[in-house]
């Protein structure tokens, strides 16, 4: 029988078992069965992470590299990423069911983001201000927050992990990463780059573990600085409650529940495709998934036509097989609560139009499903699904469609499919969420800001604006007049 692959955390440049000598088992969703071991961390394992972290900071090696040198890592991380996308993929694929051909093309792009924050790191500047007192010269600079703490949920691990880390990196900060105890293997494998890469010894610690041992001791440590997390709104509260312990800046990209408003005027290919894409993509186990479709009524029934053609093609099974389309889920918990959902809606009066139950076979597999819903309280409407479950709902007016897409307490994505330009304006504008996509849908890249607003969360990730939620201002005063200071209890 052959070994099952063991990983080791990564801490301070070491490889090591946690100090409790807990050792957790994760499961290969395609078979239900064990692959791999992991170690879990510890409290004692959080704060030699974060003393490592801490320390860096004030090595000459991290702390006087210029941020030039810095963005030169980056892009050597990037390389090695691409070189390495294909291994990365395998491990991903196996541990949390996605696709293989997405997470080693998803791999491969995310290389994109920590050359875009390569390129950043040189780019961080300060400002002389006009100063209104005489004789005095006052300049800001940006300097790293110091150490941040990255939380990253199985789902999009690559992606996720870098639209912290590579900000964090090129700002010059010192990142603890948290990989969830689901699937952690890809990030435990990720960590092997960064010593590759020539990245000092603390600048990156890698953890993983459950709440009480390793998120908790984490996020309430009082030597960090920064949080990023990426997951649900209940865990997020608690994050935050956390963070009431040291102050830290907390940014927050969690779930979502997302609309795809399609008038009549669109071209209904485009919109099934979008409607396919936004819930059925990576298993519909991401937190932009389009998942409530919202459809004018007279093309209603022929696009829920045609969008049950394209379903019945679909491909579920192996993730590791090149001609599959839609994978297991990543734990037996997740199938378990769609079909309790699923069965909620129905009672209240929705119809399945496809699919609707798991798959008779080994591992985690939910079939694809359409859910007509009979009116807004339709359960399938309100909850996360985190699965290939797309719930449709018609409309009349445009001000109808407006104020169902927004009478969710989630406002993550979006999207809009419509031929009127002046309509995708208008719409759009309307849309209370973070992200919204026209006539497509799930496009990301490196230079376009990400996050949502209300119980999807607050900040950005990606683009410009995120490397600056990694500084902080520094404001230097310097008197340029030959005089000694004056007397400060004689007012003038």
């Amino acid at each position: 029988m052959d070994q099952k692959p063991h990983y080791q955390l990564f801490i301070d440049g070491d490889w090591t078992e946690g100090a409790s000598g807990q050792v957790m088992t994760s499961l290969n969703p395609a078979t239900g069965k064990g692959w791999a071991t992991f170690a879990c961390a510890a409290p004692q394992d959080v704060d030699r992470a974060i003393a490592a972290a801490r320390r860096v900071l004030e090595q000459p090696s991290w702390r006087d590299m210029t941020q030039t040198q810095r963005g030169k890592l980056l892009y050597r991380l990037a390389d090695l990423i691409e070189g390495n996308a294909d291994q990365l993929g395998h491990v991903e694929t196996t541990d949390s069911g996605k696709l293989l051909v997405e997470t080693t093309s998803q791999t491969k792009y995310v290389a994109e983001y920590y050359r875009y924050y390569g390129g950043l790191a040189d780019k961080i500047e300060g400002a002389v201000l006009p100063i209104d007192k005489p004789d005095m010269h006052v300049f800001t600079r940006r300097e790293p927050i110091g150490v941040v703490v990255a939380i990253v949920p199985w789902n999009a691990q690559m992606f996720l992990t870098a639209t912290k880390l590579g900000p964090a990196l090129a700002a010059g900060c010192s990142v603890v990463l948290k990989a969830s105890e689901m699937a952690p293997a890809p990030m435990l494998e990720f960590a092997r780059l960064f010593e590759q890469a020539g990245f000092p010894p603390g600048v990156v610690s890698v953890l993983t573990g459950d709440a009480e041992n390793c998120a908790i001791p984490l996020t309430r440590h009082p030597d960090i600085d920064r949080i990023a997390f990426t997951g649900g709104p209940d865990t997020a509260r608690h994050v935050v409650r956390n963070s009431a312990e040291n102050f830290a800046v907390t940014s927050l990209e969690l779930g979502g529940k997302s609309p795809i408003l399609v008038f009549e005027d669109a071209d209904l290919d485009g919109a099934a495709n979008g409607l396919i894409a936004g819930n059925f993509g990576a298993s519909g186990q991401s937190c932009v998934a389009g998942s409530r479709g919202l459809i004018q009524r007279p093309i209603f029934d022929e696009l829920v036509r045609r969008i049950e053609e394209k379903a019945a093609s679909i491909i579920v099974g192996d993730p590791l097989a090149a001609a599959t389309h839609v994978g297991p889920l990543c734990t037996a918990a997740q199938v378990k609560r769609i079909e309790q959902t699923l069965a909620v809606a129905t009672s209240q009066g929705a119809a399945i139009r496809f699919g609707g139950s798991r798959l008779d076979r080994p591992g985690n597999y939910m079939a694809p499903t359409l859910v007509e819903c009979r009116d807004l309280n339709t359960e399938t409407l309100k909850v996360e699904m985190f699965g290939p479950v797309m719930s449709l709902l018609p409309f009349d007016t445009e001000e109808e469609a407006i104020a169902i897409a927004n009478g969710t307490e989630f406002a993550l994505g979006s999207g809009v499919f419509t031929q009127n330009l002046a309509r995708a304006h208008r719409v759009s504008a309307r849309l209370k969420a973070g992200i919204c996509w026209i006539n497509t849908y799930r496009a990301v890249s490196p230079i376009a800001p990400f996050g949502g607003y209300g119980q999807s969360g607050y900040g950005r990730e990606g683009g410009m604006e995120a490397i600056q939620d990694y500084t902080r201002t520094k404001t230097t005063w310097i008197s340029t007049s030959e005089a000694p200071m004056a007397n400060p209890f004689v007012m003038r």
